[in-house]
């Protein structure tokens, strides 16, 4: 006996439903089927009122989708359009507002932050040139150089010092101070002892005249792990700073002798800037940091005060007027869009360096 208690098929409710789906699939052809047809009479010159009607209704609801599609394309390009204007005039605005407008008379400051590298933002051209426009001012009673930095290369160091050296040659009438903030330590200081004078906070750190060159060693991991080192080469010690390598004696010798060159040339640097300033202390080059308050007392500054206080006090000239090198608007909009990130995260994966630098 059939479970069904009100004896109707079991299959009623399917077919009322494909029924329906059937009539619904009819109304949804119906109209397709009679533009179709309107069209072929028109065609044939036999449309009836209805028909034209139908076609005439198409043709309008074909118009009013194109001038909605033009207009949307419109609206599009004037976006993209104003988009251009408005960055081109971020930059013509950047531009006008970098180049700030100079006091009668005031004093020149230059930062220095950061590591000290050609890949930096306190490299050797972007100080120099920013040097060159202070000494060229003729507003510019003085210069200062605010200095905020670890060290970093010995050469851009030694081609700032340098530079320093043959404008204050040409200029003697305009004075150059360093100032160190937080730290002026290894070739921040290299630049800093090319100054005039030299004044701190007493908190600052200060010195570091010394050379650092490191790395690892992985020889004796590799061997655990099983791994063979193939390097080839032309030149005995062309791979001698490799780290996948066996250390070789005469190769370390050789490259502590370049260390000790170039400590002795930072020294020397560091002795015709300051002269008999300097006190007679042993440890003094042997690569220590000391305070700004121990700094004075050895020699290695002339004076304790901010920049604003060196302006005021010792230049006389209270204002200041920055001329340190500034990034370029659309280099800044180029950043805000994220393209250094892959450069940022190459640097700080280690990607992109190869042996440790001089520093």
């Amino acid at each position: 006996m059939s479970d069904n208690k009100w004896n109707e098929p079991e299959n009623m409710a399917d077919t009322s439903g494909s029924e329906q789906k059937d009539s619904g699939a009819k109304e949804e052809t119906q109209p397709q089927s009679k533009l179709e047809a309107a069209v072929k009479n028109a065609q044939e010159g036999q449309a009836s009122k209805k028909e034209w009607k139908l076609i005439e209704k198409l043709l309008n609801g074909l118009f009013v989708e194109q001038r909605r599609a033009r207009r949307w394309g419109i609206f599009f390009k004037l976006l993209t359009f104003g988009y251009l204007f408005a960055l081109l005039g971020v930059l013509l605005v950047g531009q006008d507002l970098s180049s700030e407008t100079k006091p009668q008379e005031h004093t020149a400051i230059i930062e220095i932050k950061g590591a000290i590298s050609a890949d930096e933002d306190a490299n050797a051209d972007s100080i120099v040139w920013a040097l060159r426009e202070a000494f060229k001012e003729e507003k510019a009673k003085a210069v200062i150089l605010r200095i905020n930095s670890p060290g970093g290369s010995p050469v851009q160091a030694g081609y700032i010092y340098d530079e320093i050296k043959r404008l204050r040659a040409n200029n003697p009438h305009k004075p150059l101070y360093a100032v160190i903030s937080d730290i002026g330590a290894s070739g921040a200081y290299y630049i800093a002892a090319a100054a005039d004078e030299i004044y701190a906070d007493k908190a600052s750190l200060v010195g570091s005249i010394g050379v650092v060159a490191g790395g690892f060693g992985f020889v004796d991991l590799m061997q655990k792990v099983g791994v063979e080192r193939r390097l080839y080469t032309a030149g005995e010690h062309k791979a001698f700073l490799d780290p996948f390598s066996p250390s070789d004696v005469s190769e370390k010798e050789f490259w502590q002798s370049v260390l000790n060159t170039t400590h002795r040339q930072f020294i020397d640097q560091v002795k015709k800037g300051r002269g008999d300033r300097l006190k007679d202390e042993s440890k003094l080059f042997s690569g220590l940091v000391w305070t700004g308050e121990q700094a004075l007392e050895l020699g290695l500054i002339d004076g304790l005060g901010s920049s604003s206080y060196v302006a005021r006090e010792v230049i006389n000239v209270e204002k200041l007027v920055d001329y340190s090198p500034k990034q370029e608007p659309w280099q800044k909009i180029i950043d805000q869009l994220g393209v250094s990130f892959a450069k940022t995260m190459a640097t700080q994966l280690g990607f992109n360096t190869t042996i440790s630098p001089l520093r």
